[in-house]
């Protein structure tokens, strides 16, 4: 017998218990392969449950693997493979500080790690019970097809939320001319797929959205730094890279600029919008940190009404990273174009994730949301700029809102040197060299100021290890 003991006053579900139970009673090799476990009806008399649990149960365990149905005659215990032996800490491969090592440590969790290089803002900061109250009102809704494709363009009632958004920043701007996306990612890679072949050169920020760098890589372009200034791209270097060479685009961030938190002056978005029209390329806009922003600001796309400028913008960063919503808006003719992309490279995005972000949107809980973070975003970075004070670090040029500091560190031409003893310590410090459009050294690091009060980050930097930063 299983010689199991369950309990209905236990808070955890009779049928997490018998999973639980026969786990372990297989993984310590109580139960082996081969072994025959009491039929349904036997093992809800023995242990006084219904059949329905026993069930669950032991569908669950067959989904994991611990148990074999064989019709007629019953579930077995499984006789599973060995795991391959997992590298040990003296094989560790000593990663490339790249655009893909910053990733890689961004996506580990764990409760004492520090996650000061971080690209999102900290999830307590968000809505997370309206996201889970708004799910559960989805649920109950007639319209929503959980089980099918979305349609092609996106959910036509988000797309038109969006146009009332856009015009209230100044970008005019129909339904049939945004398409949403699994996120600004997809947006990016739709207009690379429609745009970009190997060899062809683009225009970045430099410093810039590293991940964007990344992708374009694999594409096979070149990528053309522009360099970066408190105003926005500096147009005389911009000019002189015209001088020599075509590109078909130029992806760069006008508001809250990713990693140094500036915005673009008028003055600059101008005179870029002169140059890609006698240079003929397309300008596309990241906004994803817009709704964050502190005050009004400049976007191309709102003095270009989409002529020139591609849009494109996610609420990620300030809905939720799992529901990958974002879109892009253009010309009704690209979106034409780029729906077909989508359709031939993903078929359709999440449309149950559009309905949900649509729901958060119209409730009016979403404008309350943004001026909270907005609130703790002032908070945060004057802390955090009293922080990097104290450990001898100034921010470079000063931030005007957002997440992120862009601050050099003293002494030290590479930061990647830090960031890598760093990690050794359980803190993520973003290098400067990743935002770099070819991974050029860089003596600043990029922080996100919701995790900068700490007080083993600000020793870390405050005690400037041997060997790394001259005293």
């Amino acid at each position: 017998m299983l010689n199991l003991v369950l309990s209905a006053d236990n808070a955890t579900p009779l049928v997490d218990q018998i999973v639980s139970a026969i786990r372990t009673r297989i993984d310590d090799r109580v139960l082996r392969p081969g072994a025959r476990l009491p039929p349904i009806r036997q093992f809800a008399e023995r242990y006084g449950v219904s059949r329905f649990t026993v069930v669950e149960a032991y569908d669950r365990l067959v989904a994991l693997g611990h148990l074999q149905s064989r019709r007629g005659s019953g579930f077995y215990v499984t006789s599973r493979p060995q795991p391959a032996r997992a590298a040990s800490a003296g094989e560790a491969i000593e990663r490339a500080i790249d655009a893909a090592w910053l990733m890689r440590e961004m996506a580990l969790d764990g409760p004492e790690r520090i996650l000061a290089g971080a690209g999102s803002l900290p999830a307590s900061w968000l809505d997370e019970a309206g996201v889970l109250r708004a799910l559960r009102s989805l649920s109950r809704r007639s319209d929503v097809r959980p089980v099918s494709y979305g349609s092609a363009q996106g959910y036509a009632p988000l797309r038109a939320q969006l146009q009332v958004r856009l015009a209230e920043i100044g970008i005019g701007a129909t339904p049939e001319q945004i398409v949403l996306t699994y996120g600004v990612h997809q947006a990016l890679d739709i207009i690379c797929r429609y745009f970009l072949k190997p060899g062809d050169c683009v225009l970045v920020d430099d410093p810039g959205y590293w991940n964007l760098f990344g992708n374009l890589r694999l594409y096979g372009v070149a990528l053309l730094g522009v360099p970066r200034t408190p105003d926005g791209p500096d147009v005389q270097a911009l000019e002189a890279l015209l001088a020599h060479h075509q590109p078909k685009l130029f992806f760069t961030h006008s508001v809250l600029h990713n990693p140094t938190g500036c915005n673009l002056s008028p003055a600059t978005a101008f005179r870029i919008l002169q140059l890609a029209e006698k240079h003929d390329f397309m300008v596309v806009e990241d906004d994803i940190y817009g709704d964050i922003a502190p005050d009004a600001a400049t976007r191309m796309a709102s003095l270009d009404q989409l002529s020139r400028v591609i849009y494109t913008a996610s609420f990620s960063k300030t809905i939720s990273g799992n529901l990958r919503v974002g879109f892009l808006a253009c010309r009704p003719d690209l979106a034409h174009l780029f729906t077909d992309v989508k359709i031939v490279s993903m078929m359709s995005s999440a449309e149950l994730s559009e309905q949900l972000v649509h729901q958060l949107l119209t409730d009016g809980h979403y404008r309350k949301l943004l001026d909270r973070l907005k609130g703790r975003l002032v908070d945060a970075t004057g802390q955090a700029l009293r922080m990097l004070e104290r450990v001898g670090l100034k921010p470079d040029p000063e931030p005007r809102g957002g997440p992120f500091v862009w601050a050099r560190v003293p002494g030290l031409s590479d930061t990647a040197v830090l960031a890598r003893s760093a990690t050794r310590e359980g803190i993520l410090l973003a290098p400067g060299n990743v935002f770099r459009p070819q991974n050029q050294p860089s003596g600043y690091l990029r922080f996100n100021v919701g995790f900068c009060v700490h007080e083993r980050l600000e020793r870390f930097l405050g005690e400037r290890p041997d060997g790394i930063i001259p005293t």
